[in-house]
């Protein structure tokens, strides 16, 4: 009895630990390593910059399907959704792995990103249910956190096995199939039934009240969108040599774990205290790494990771203070509008490096990054805005 006591004592601590570990997979190895790998797979399979280009265009549209999934389901069936993340990128990443070809591999790297888009809103409805009321922002900051240990994971797999890119997928295919399954071992909640058990979706007022959160993700996506889109390539140009450029990578993954250490300091502030702070860390590091090599460049990548991670969980904080009810849904929404937002950051980037040189671009996207910051403050944006002050570190 007393053994059992104190295993369900230690249940929460696990869960949130399997669900950090969940992002890890879903998040930082199997949507973020693609572009990690990409150039040893267009070496082994043929595959063309034109086609890599659609396939994470393709990738983006499956992470915001699955994100529109949780944005119905995961209040109310989460275990189902994690299921489904675990099936899409374990299944997918071994797809990849096991590719003859550019064609397969791209059908598997589109499978692989829903995982991502569905995990997020279900654990934040299983975290919610596990934990007590009081923990539930500083837990939530932790499991997001998960992004900044997968984005070193996947630099470290980089390091070590490229160019078999091909073992470095069944890898994360192994490990995502792990801690999913953790996770559904160490969640006590039941899905509800499936005749009527969907809760009712959010009302217009509650899409009203999101105006403040939805351009500020919309405006940190497109900020952001240098760094994730251009990052290795601008630093490679810039001099820096292939390796070093992974090891700029394993230092965002870094800096996005570091949200574990500063999730209690950060608990003391509103959520639009903590989304100015850690956009305005982003953006000022983006510039950074725009204007300056080696050290630097190196610290500002870190900044980066936190800034990033802590920020889109600034955004998970703020639905909930807006709506705890509906805060799965609203985590869904707003992430969906954040890829959008690197979706049309990287296409405006994408056309301004040419003409204008990487360094003038990844200052201006830094400048967009600072604006999501003032966003929140713009008195339109302060009209029926939630006063609560809620923990600003959660998934993303």
């Amino acid at each position: 009895m007393k053994r059992t006591f104190l295993f369900e004592g230690a249940r929460p601590a696990a869960l949130v630990a399997s669900g950090l570990g969940l992002v890890a997979a879903t998040y930082g190895l199997v949507r973020l390593a693609y572009g990690l790998f990409l150039p040893d797979v267009q070496a082994s399979l043929g595959l063309g910059s034109t086609a890599s280009g659609l396939i994470s265009a393709g990738a983006s549209v499956a992470y915001c399907a699955g994100a529109a999934a949780g944005f119905v389901w995961a209040s109310s069936r989460p275990r189902r959704l994690i299921v489904a993340a675990i099936t899409g990128a374990a299944v997918g990443s071994a797809g990849m792995a096991a590719a003859p070809g550019p064609s397969v591999f791209g059908i598997a790297a589109v499978l692989a990103s829903t995982g991502a888009g569905l995990a997020s809103p279900a654990l934040v409805s299983i975290v919610r249910r596990t934990v007590a009321a009081t923990d539930d922002a500083r837990h939530q900051a932790v499991v997001n956190a998960g992004t900044g240990p997968g984005l070193v994971g996947a630099g470290l797999l980089a390091l070590v096995l490229l160019p078999d890119w091909r073992l470095a997928w069944y890898l994360v295919a192994g490990s995502t199939v792990a801690v999913g399954a953790a996770v559904l071992l160490l969640d006590r909640g039941r899905d509800a039934p499936t005749d009527g058990g969907r809760r009712p979706l959010p009302s217009r007022a509650w899409l009203a009240s999101h105006r403040a959160p939805i351009a500020s993700a919309l405006l940190m996506g497109a900020g952001s969108a240098a760094v994730w889109s251009f990052g290795r390539t601008h630093l490679v140009a810039a001099g820096v040599g292939e390796q070093a450029s992974v090891l700029a990578w394993i230092a965002i993954g870094v800096g996005g774990t570091a949200v574990v250490a500063s999730a209690g300091p950060m608990g003391s502030l509103s959520p639009r205290a903590a989304w100015c702070l850690t956009t305005l860390v982003t953006g000022t590091a983006t510039a950074t790494i725009g204007v300056s090599t080696g050290a630097p460049a190196l610290l500002a990548c870190v900044a980066f990771g936190w800034g990033y991670t802590a920020g889109s969980g600034a955004l998970i904080a703020w639905t909930t203070a807006i709506d705890p009810r509906h805060a799965p849904s609203g985590t869904s929404m707003l992430f969906v509008v954040l890829v959008l937002g690197q979706a049309l950051g990287a296409a405006a980037l994408g056309g301004a490096i040419p003409a204008t040189g990487s360094s003038a671009a990844f200052v201006a996207a830094g400048t967009v990054a600072l604006l999501a910051a003032v966003a929140p403050f713009a008195p339109s944006a302060r009209t029926g805005s939630p006063k609560p002050k809620v923990a600003a570190g959660t998934r993303a």
